[in-house]
């Protein structure tokens, strides 16, 4: 037990690389953009499927039904 707990404090005290807090703050920014990402393509997919709805079914006006 007593090997492990000095890895883990080797670890800890190591500089070199990023950080924990750099890891955190590059996490955090990689999250944010996949989520922007698969809500603008969620939106994007949505109207395409209701613009083929719309069309299949000869709708003059088109209906909104995608992200409120």
């Amino acid at each position: 037990m007593n090997v492990i707990t000095q890895k883990f404090v080797d670890f800890i005290k190591e500089e070199e690389g990023l950080t924990t807090v750099e890891y955190a703050v590059a996490g955090a920014l990689i999250a944010a953009v996949v989520v922007l990402a698969f809500t603008e393509l969620g939106l994007e997919v949505c109207n395409a499927i209701v613009g083929l709805v719309d069309a299949i079914n000869g709708d003059a006006a088109p209906t909104t039904v995608c992200g409120a």
